[in-house]
C-alpha cells in the first residue's frame, strides 16, 4: 500500500493534456497543473452526502467536505479514480455521473497550494456509508438549502474547494 505522499497525480497543461506526472504532496507544494475530481452523492431525498476530512489529513482537515475526491494516479481514467476513492474513503460503491469540470487554484495550507482541473461526479446511495477512519472523522446527510445555508454562515468549517462549487 502506498502512502498518500509517495502517490502521483498527473500533471496537465492548459487544455488539459497530460505533459507528466508528479509526487502528489510536491505538486501542492508547487501548486503544478493537475487531475482531481470531486464526488457528490445524493440520497433518495436530494440531501448532500458531507463528509468532515479526519483530522490528521495534510490538508484541510477537520473540514467539511462534498462525499469525496481525490486524484486520478498515472494510467487510471478520473471516472475509474473516483469510484476507487469512493469505496475507498467511504466503504461504498454507487453508479456516478460525470456532471461537469472546473478549474480552479487556491491555498489549503501554509505552504500548500490546490490547482486543479477538478471532474465533477454525481451518483445516488441510501445506504450507510462505512468510511475509513483514517480519511473521515464524520459523516451527514444535509439538504443543499442546509448546507448553502451553513456556507454562508460558516464559511471557514468547509474545504476550499466546497466553497467554490
Amino acid at each position: 500500500m502506498t502512502t498518500a505522499f509517495a502517490e502521483e497525480v498527473v500533471l496537465i497543461d492548459g487544455d488539459n493534456r497530460v505533459i507528466g506526472r508528479a509526487e502528489k504532496l510536491r505538486a501542492h507544494l508547487e501548486g503544478r497543473l493537475h487531475r482531481a475530481f470531486s464526488v457528490f452523492v445524493f440520497d433518495d431525498r436530494g440531501a448532500l452526502l458531507l463528509q468532515r476530512r479526519a483530522l490528521g489529513k495534510y490538508h484541510s482537515g477537520g473540514r467539511w467536505s462534498n462525499t469525496c475526491c481525490g486524484h486520478p494516479r498515472p494510467d487510471e481514467g478520473t471516472q475509474a479514480a473516483a469510484e476507487r476513492r469512493l469505496e475507498e474513503e467511504m466503504g461504498f460503491r454507487c453508479a456516478l455521473r460525470p456532471a461537469f469540470e472546473f478549474r480552479y487554484r487556491a491555498r489549503v495550507g501554509p505552504l500548500l497550494h490546490e490547482h486543479e482541473h477538478d471532474t465533477i461526479f454525481v451518483g445516488t446511495h441510501t445506504g450507510t456509508p462505512a468510511p475509513d477512519p483514517g480519511e473521515v472523522a464524520e459523516w451527514r446527510y444535509a439538504p443543499l438549502d442546509q448546507v448553502r445555508s451553513e456556507l454562508r454562515q460558516r464559511p471557514n468549517r468547509f474545504t476550499v474547494w466546497l466553497r467554490l462549487l
